[in-house]
């Protein structure tokens, strides 16, 4: 997952090309998404059926990249939640600003009593 959303690039311009204060996030949650949620945050994020985005903590970057540092659990699913095909960093549990998104790499989908696990290292972030 490399691609940076709209809110993301303009702090980080901000930042270092103006000298612009940015305070980062005290805690990176993971969005799970029916669709492609893009640069700009418009895709369908999963809800109901126990869904609750999930906190996460990744590694020390290494030549521009990371990944979680521990398994992120979901809840199991008490109704579907559909296919997903995307996930999302988000910078709050609810609502927030979407800060990093991609497409998974296989779609899940997610019925009824499943639960969706990313183990530690599954949750990759690039930057080139």
């Amino acid at each position: 997952m490399s691609k940076m959303s709209n809110y993301l690039e303009d702090k980080l311009v901000d930042h270092v090309l103006r000298n612009t204060a940015y305070t980062p996030a005290t805690k990176v949650y993971v969005g799970l998404y029916t669709s492609d949620p893009t640069d700009a945050k418009t895709g369908v994020e999963v809800s109901g059926g126990a869904y609750a985005r999930q906190e996460a903590a990744f590694d020390a970057s290494s030549g521009g990249a990371t990944a979680n540092s521990a398994d992120v659990t979901f809840p199991v699913a008490t109704a579907s939640w559909g296919t997903v095909t995307h996930l999302g960093l988000l910078d709050a549990s609810m609502a927030g600003n979407l800060l990093l998104h991609g497409e998974l790499n296989t779609a899940r989908t997610i019925s009824t009593d499943n639960q969706l696990v990313f183990l530690a290292g599954e949750i990759t972030v690039t930057f080139d």
